[in-house]
């Protein structure tokens, strides 16, 4: 077996003149295949298999696309442990992958495999058939060596979808190419969002902006005194989200069922006790304790979070995009505590919690990450084309 892979596919493209005709695709074990194994990485689903195609899925072979495989998740796709997102593209066994991204997985993965990440504004995508956890912040991200393969992508996925009632009911975004001139664009620089650097990361980025501004573009600095609590936001609103999408797993809906249960109560707590692995479980219990005993707080991180999100509509407003660094997780060479998997996550998840698109382009040392208006990708995208060659090296 693959160590990339946890299911190889053995489809071939449709013949026909879809714009994916032939693309190699390589997705998740929490997006819905029909007939493949479907456990997003969790005893809680272990053998379970899809019994139909999600709409992206079923989108991608009508435009010809190749799914080549199902590729190692971190369980439930929370955080990059044991995570082997990015490698199918690495390892060039797939052009292109599909990955969740709940708090920046899919755009640090990116980074780790040296190629470009997009996270999609929020409700561009249809959820039907992905297997999630934190429904209001998490998304389908696309990972391609290239910005307009991830285009093509997600031209040919996007859009409304009946049964998904989860999408908003707005208008296409428009993802189609355009040209950006440098000297209209402006790119903003939020202080508070590079977070801390090393000295050597610092540097770099200064670098890398360095090249836009002296490409053409307009570098604006712009303040956000309240970004740190991004993070106390996602951490609250997101483990109330997740611990309540885990009741399912109460081995009468799914999960297996532990015998030796004398009541229905011993049954849940012993099928969700070994349902899931010991860094998730301290995220539901963080969920059930906001959720149970600080419903308050709970309520604040919602107030909060329409604060943070009127906040950031103002300073994008003020720019094309803004531009930030993309820093991973440290690997601390033992399982991360919540407090570490957060510090890890802390330059990317703030997308997440407003709903906006993010795209990770590799340069050396340390990423850059674009972060445009909310339904903005199609400019995001055209962004990300044309600084892609500057923050490498070229012109």
């Amino acid at each position: 077996m693959d160590s990339v892979f946890v299911h190889r596919g053995s489809e071939t493209a449709i013949l026909g003149s879809g714009r994916l005709q032939g693309l190699r695709v390589a997705l998740q074990p929490n997006l819905s295949v029909a007939g493949w194994p479907t456990d997003a990485g969790s005893r809680a689903l272990a053998d379970f298999k899809a019994l139909e195609d999600a709409t992206i899925v079923g989108r991608l072979r009508q435009a010809g696309a190749c799914l080549c495989g199902s590729t190692r998740m971190s369980e439930f796709g929370f955080g990059l442990e044991n995570s082997q997102a990015g490698e199918a593209l690495r390892t060039k066994t797939a052009d292109l992958e599909l990955v969740l991204d709940l708090m920046g997985e899919s755009r640090l993965a990116a980074a780790r495999a040296g190629v470009c990440g997009l996270k999609p504004s929020y409700g561009l995508l249809s959820r039907l058939g992905l297997v999630g956890l934190v429904p209001s912040m998490e998304c389908c991200g696309l990972l391609a060596a290239d910005v307009a393969r991830i285009r093509d992508t997600l031209q040919a996925i996007a859009g409304k979808d009946d049964l998904d009632f989860s999408l908003p009911d707005e208008e296409p975004s428009d993802l189609a190419p355009r040209a950006i001139e440098p000297r209209r664009t402006t790119l903003g620089l939020v202080g508070e969002a590079q977070g801390t650097l090393s000295a050597e990361r610092d540097k770099a980025f200064r670098a890398a902006v360095g090249k836009l501004a002296a490409a053409g573009f307009a570098i604006k600095r712009l303040s956000m005194p309240d970004f740190p609590l991004f993070s106390l936001v996602h951490r609250i609103v997101g483990s109330v989200e997740a611990s309540s999408c885990a009741g399912r797993y109460d081995s009468v809906r799914y999960g297996r069922r532990v015998p030796g249960a004398r009541n229905w109560n011993e049954m849940y707590l012993t099928a969700r006790g070994a349902a899931f692995g010991s860094h998730l479980k301290s995220y539901l219990l963080s969920g059930a304790f906001f959720q149970f005993e600080r419903y308050q707080a709970f309520e604040n991180a919602c107030r909060i979070r329409a604060r943070l999100l009127s906040e950031m509509r103002r300073l994008t407003a003020q720019v094309d995009a803004l531009v930030s660094p993309a820093v991973g997780p440290v690997d601390l060479g033992a399982p991360p505590s919540l407090a570490e998997t957060y510090a890890g996550f802390a330059s990317t998840l703030f997308a997440n919690v407003t709903g906006q698109p993010a795209l990770v382009l590799p340069a050396a040392d340390v990423a850059i990450q674009l972060v445009g208006a909310r339904r903005g990708d199609g400019l995001l995208l055209a962004l990300g084309e044309r600084l892609l060659g500057i923050v490498k090296g070229g012109s």
